[in-house]
C-alpha cells in the first residue's frame, strides 16, 4: 500500500511527539511492506513567525493532496498577545473548515496499566469506554464575532443548521449501533434556542434511522457532573462544538491526563486529521520528557483511514472508516433491518458490575495543562 502523510509538528512539544509518531509509521511500513511518504509543513505559531499566517497556502495545499494529516500542537505564550492580528489556533480552525472535517472523535478509555494515575477511585474508572463525537465546523467557534468600537461590548454567535446536526448525529448513531447500542446527546435546550433545534433534529434522525439503539438526552451541566459520578455508564456521546471541547477535556482526566488520549477529525471525503488532544506544553518543550503516546497510538490505523477494506481508495462522499476507536465490550447488539457498518469492531472484555459504580467520596480533579480548541 502506498500512502502519503503530511506532518504538522506545530509548536511546543509538537515537534517532539510528531517525530516519534513518524518512527512508528516507518516501522509499520517496514513490517507490513507498505510505502509511506512524509511531507513536513508549518502550522500555528511557527507558521506565523515564518510566513505571517498560521495556515500558509502551501500547508493547506499539501494537506488536501495527502491521505492523512498528523498534527502535534499549536500555540504558546509567545503568541498570546490579545492585540495580535492572528493567533496560532486560527490556523487549526481554518484547517478543519477547509478540509471539511466536521466530526471530531475522542475515545476515552481507562487503561489498566495507568488507572492509578486517575484522580478518581478505581471502582469509578473501571469499565470506562466512551467515544465522543464533537461537531467541529459549526457552532459558536465559527459564528460571527464582533466587538464594539469602545471595546466594552463583545458578542459571538452560536449557529447550527439542520444539515450540520444531522450528519454528526448520524455518524455517532452508527458508531453506537456497532458498539454497545447507547447514544447520549448533550445540549442546553432549557436555555438556548440553538440547542432546541439540535434536540429536535437529533431525535428525528435517531427515531427514523436508528430505532434499534438506546437514545438519551442530557443537559450539558448535568453531563459535566455525570462524567465524574458515573462515567462507565456512557457509550457514545454526541454534542456541539463548544460543549464537546469542554466535556472531552474534562473526560480526558478520567484515565489520568489529557496527554493520554488521541483524537481524529474526519469528513465525508479527503484526508483526516489525527492529533493528541493535549496542548503545546511549552513549559516542558525541548526537555525530552514529553509523552508521545497519543501522537503515535493512532499511527498504525492512519493508512486504513484513506483506504477501503479492499485496499482501494475511499470513494468521494463515502462515509469514512474509523479504525482505532472500537468498543471493548463483550457482545454486539442485534441490528435488525440494517447491515453492520464497517469500521467499528468490538473487542472482548467483561463489563463492570453495578456494584463497581459507587458514586460516593469522589476526590477532586487535579488541574491539567490546557488543550487546543
Amino acid at each position: 500500500m502506498n500512502s502519503s502523510f503530511v506532518l504538522l509538528p506545530g509548536d511546543g512539544i509538537g515537534p517532539e511527539v510528531i517525530a516519534e509518531a513518524r518512527k512508528v509509521l516507518e516501522a509499520v511500513a517496514v513490517r507490513f511492506d507498505h510505502r509511506f511518504s512524509f511531507d513536513t509543513k508549518a502550522v500555528g505559531g511557527i507558521a506565523i513567525d515564518q510566513y505571517g499566517d498560521p495556515l500558509p497556502a502551501g500547508t493547506l495545499e499539501a494537506c488536501r493532496a495527502s491521505d492523512a494529516v498528523l498534527l502535534g500542537a499549536v500555540g504558546g505564550p509567545k503568541w498570546d498577545d490579545p492585540t495580535a492580528k492572528t493567533r496560532p489556533e486560527a490556523g487549526l480552525l481554518a484547517l478543519r473548515r477547509e478540509l471539511g472535517l466536521y466530526a471530531n472523535l475522542r475515545p476515552v478509555t481507562a487503561h489498566h496499566q495507568l488507572i492509578a494515575a486517575s484522580p478518581l477511585r478505581q471502582d469509578l474508572i473501571d469499565g470506562v469506554d466512551i467515544l465522543f463525537f464533537r461537531e467541529l465546523t459549526g457552532g459558536i467557534y465559527f459564528g460571527e464575532h464582533s466587538i464594539s468600537a469602545d471595546g466594552r461590548t463583545a458578542s459571538s454567535v452560536m449557529e447550527y443548521h439542520v444539515e450540520e446536526i444531522e450528519r454528526i448525529v448520524r455518524l455517532a448513531a452508527a458508531a453506537a449501533r456497532d458498539r454497545r447500542g447507547r447514544l447520549t446527546s448533550v445540549d442546553k435546550a432549557n436555555v438556548l434556542e440553538v440547542s432546541r433545534l439540535w434536540r429536535r433534529v437529533a431525535a428525528a434522525v435517531v427515531a427514523e434511522e436508528f430505532p434499534d439503539i438506546t437514545y438519551e438526552v442530557v443537559l450539558v451541566d448535568a453531563m459535566a457532573m455525570h462524567l465524574i459520578s458515573r462515567p462507565a455508564t456512557f457509550d457514545v456521546v454526541v454534542t456541539g462544538n463548544m460543549f464537546g471541547d469542554i466535556l472531552t477535556d474534562e473526560a480526558s482526566m478520567l484515565p489520568g491526563s489529557m496527554g493520554m488520549l488521541p483524537s481524529a477529525s474526519i469528513g465525508d471525503s479527503g484526508p483526516g486529521l489525527y492529533e493528541p488532544i493535549h496542548g503545546s506544553a511549552p513549559d516542558i518543550a525541548g526537555r525530552g520528557i514529553a509523552n508521545s503516546l497519543t501522537a503515535h497510538s493512532p499511527g498504525p490505523g492512519l493508512p486504513g483511514c484513506a483506504q477501503g477494506r479492499s485496499g482501494q481508495p475511499r470513494a468521494p462522499g463515502a462515509r469514512p472508516r474509523l479504525p482505532g476507536f472500537a468498543s471493548r465490550t463483550t457482545t454486539r447488539r442485534p441490528r435488525p433491518r440494517r447491515q453492520a457498518r464497517r469500521g467499528f469492531l468490538t473487542r472482548a472484555r467483561s463489563p463492570p458490575s453495578a456494584g463497581e459504580r459507587s458514586r460516593n467520596d469522589i476526590p477532586a480533579i487535579r488541574p491539567g495543562s490546557g488543550a487546543g480548541p
